[in-house]
């Protein structure tokens, strides 16, 4: 193995014992001169240092009772308690959904899906939970592999089409568990959006939000990109001036403003749906501008690639442009979602109680004065848990699809 100079690289000189050892990867890495040797040991002080701060914060000073006495107003806001087998339910099918989608895309029980059945296992061992969430999550995890297998005994030509059904008839039984169907005296009470807050809240207004500001800034970016004067400047305008606009006054503009552009007579919307419609408004145009430049990417020669096959302009965009477009920009995309997961807290500014929302709740309670380092870890804590999901869930697509390999 050799540089670009054709001398021996660093690692081809080291003994073949310290080539793939950790006492050779220290040596390499950390201990290589003087300097370097000098900053690991002040690095690794200052580390230790700070570490035993937050230890002693964490299993001495810091009081956890706040957690375990408001878990179920953190996780579902103002639900009734009465109707919460309707979450868990919703739980149990998404379990079942993710083991179909995941044998349906992938076709095999790989690394990360085992890691996809071991996320309930793990979040078992957290002491706040009762034993009943305990075995709900048992459920959650038995019917995640009960999905995969049944996924495994169909015979589906189109898997990418039915994985998309699936996911759609998923989101139609969530919402009318979610919001009930009929009568107050049926089955399942009507429960109001306003109702719905914590994690819940946060969770459906990214998932929502990201959904439907998808599909939207692909058309705004398709729109930017057209030879049509009348659609592109409509685009560009919309785009330009959203992107130069906060969330936030896109929300209070939501909630004071969004009732006058409906017809008279038109039910009044919710609070929660007026939020969800300018946070979808919002990361649409940034998405299209993502999908914009992903467009930018793909070479002149694939659009005479396709005018030689003969290919009309929609069949090569949705077929040939569009597919690898969206391929190079996997990694922006997701952590635009990311980004937007974490903006949902922005809600908690127009009245929503979502997770940031029931936080200061708490911490306003007298009861649990002075527990704001508390609540606010735990609140970080289930952030960094759902992002970073998305993150490697992210890595494992591009793995898959090759990005920047070929």
């Amino acid at each position: 193995m050799t540089t670009a100079a054709g001398t021996p690289s660093d690692r081809s000189v080291l003994p073949v014992t310290e080539r793939y050892t950790v006492l050779g990867w220290l040596r390499r890495n950390l201990f290589s001169d003087l300097f370097n040797s000098l900053l690991t040991i002040v690095a690794i002080g200052f580390v230790i240092f700070i570490a035993r701060l937050l230890l002693r914060w964490a299993f001495v000073n810091a009081e956890w009772g706040v957690i375990p006495a408001n878990f179920n107003l953190i996780m579902r806001g103002q639900y009734p308690s009465a109707e919460a087998w309707r979450l868990w339910l919703i739980i149990h099918l998404l379990g079942a959904v993710v083991g179909m989608m995941w044998r349906l895309i992938s076709g095999q029980f790989s690394g990360a899906a085992r890691v996809l059945v071991a996320i309930p296992f793990v979040l078992m061992l957290i002491p706040f939970f009762a034993m009943e969430t305990r075995l709900n999550l048992l459920i959650t995890a038995a019917a995640s592999g009960v999905g995969y297998l049944f996924a495994g005994s169909l015979y589906i030509q189109r898997r990418g089409r039915a994985t998309a059904y699936l996911l759609l008839v998923y989101l139609v039984v969530m919402l009318i568990l979610l919001r009930g169907a009929g009568a107050d005296e049926g089955l399942m009470p009507p429960v109001q959006p306003i109702l719905w807050g914590g994690l819940l809240l946060s969770l459906l207004l990214a998932f929502f939000g990201i959904t439907l500001s998808f599909p939207l800034g692909v058309l705004l970016a398709l729109g930017r990109q057209s030879k049509l004067p009348a659609i592109r400047v409509i685009s560009v305008v919309y785009i330009e001036f959203i992107r130069g606009v906060p969330l936030i006054s896109l929300l209070f503009m939501g909630q004071v403003m969004l009732q006058l552009f409906l017809p008279d007579g038109f039910p009044l919307v919710d609070r929660v749906l007026r939020a969800l419609v300018a946070i979808t408004l919002f990361s649409a145009a940034y998405t299209a501008e993502n999908v914009r430049g992903g467009l930018q990417s793909i070479s002149r020669g694939q659009y005479e690639a396709a005018q030689a096959l003969g290919l009309s302009t929609f069949q090569s965009t949705i077929h040939i442009i569009l597919p690898q477009a969206l391929r190079a920009v996997i990694p922006v995309l997701v952590g635009q979602f990311i980004s937007l997961f974490k903006d949902t807290t922005l809600v908690a500014l127009v009245g929503i109680f979502d997770l940031l929302g029931i936080a200061r709740t708490i911490i306003a309670n007298p009861d649990w004065l002075g527990t704001q380092p508390e609540v606010f870890a735990f609140i970080a804590v289930l952030f960094w848990i759902f992002s970073y999901s998305m993150s490697y869930a992210s890595r494992r697509i591009e793995q898959r699809l090759g990005v920047g390999e070929r």
